[in-house]
């Protein structure tokens, strides 16, 4: 059954879903190939999503290079290809509601302020940022209506304190391991990420709005990513509590790793596949290392 089939009779369905603000590595290529995978043998769908929210880091350059990257590695996927970027609107009604019910206030904070509040402490969220100290949480309404009113940065943020009160029952997620396929039940601990931002600036969400959001319009029945963002599932839960989103299965793989042990990532100039590519290695050398 392709993801034709899948999506006519309501198949799982996988998705990929890369950043186009530089080139594939060899971690996003196992993320994709693991995706293609187990969508095929579970029948599914493989659906190919494009997280440029960053409009002034992403473009679609690059998005030319990961089509091609992952063309070279024998993957399909459905057509139209969704764009973040072109759905601004849809995350600006879900932002609307969290706000409309008290769950999200706006931060005039900039990261100087922040560090310098935070100066001394060594509470961090998960991803080791410092953990925000609340300061415009307190802010009055009148106060707040002003800052609004006038020019300058705001980011919105998520009340946890808020959050956890709107929420029944504490919150978990089934994590499949994507080797032996066993299942298990995860308890969510979102407080660990404090106020986390789900609205920057320049944007009208972040990546944690952006994803659950996206993820159940599309149907994602499987979310397939890497071992890192474990600890991003459990804001991600409360979001879709919060706003009334199913709950995928998940599956968080391993990280392939440079020679120094460390993640592969654009930052450190990890080897592209479009590099691979150009240098006449073969796919099926690339599929084999990665144990494909």
């Amino acid at each position: 059954m392709d993801w034709r089939e899948a999506q006519r009779t309501g198949g799982p369905t996988f998705r990929f879903a890369p950043s186009p603000n530089g080139h594939l590595h060899l971690g996003n290529a196992y993320s994709a190939l693991l995706n293609d995978r187990l969508a095929r043998q579970a029948g599914g769908r493989f659906l190919l999503r494009f997280e440029d929210i960053d409009e002034e880091r992403c473009g679609t350059a690059y998005e030319s290079v990961i089509e091609a990257d992952l063309s070279w590695l024998g993957l399909a996927w459905e057509t139209p290809v969704r764009r973040q970027s072109a759905r601004f609107a849809d995350y600006g009604i879900m932002l609307d509601s969290l706000v409309g019910r008290s769950l999200a206030y706006p931060c005039f904070c900039t990261r100087g302020m922040i560090r310098e509040a935070t100066r001394g402490t060594r509470v961090t969220d998960p991803d080791g940022a410092p953990l925000y100290p609340g300061t415009c949480r307190s802010l009055s309404a009148a106060e707040r209506c002003r800052r609004l009113a006038s020019p300058g940065k705001r980011d919105w943020r998520l009340d946890m304190t808020a959050a956890l009160r709107a929420v029944d029952a504490p919150l978990d997620w089934e994590e499949i391991d994507p080797d032996s396929g066993a299942s298990r039940r995860i308890a969510a601990e979102p407080a660990a990420w404090g106020d986390a931002v789900i609205a920057r600036n320049a944007t009208p969400a972040s990546y944690h709005l952006c994803v659950v959001v996206d993820d159940a319009d599309q149907g994602v029945t499987d979310v397939v990513r890497g071992h890192d963002l474990l600890p991003a599932t459990s804001l991600h839960r409360l979001l879709q509590q919060l706003l009334d989103l199913p709950a995928p299965r998940y599956r968080h793989h391993r990280l392939i790793l440079d020679e120094a042990g460390h993640k592969l990532s654009k930052s450190r100039g990890a080897p592209s596949l479009r590099d691979l590519r150009h240098a006449g290695i073969e796919a099926a050398t690339v599929k084999r290392r990665l144990g494909f």
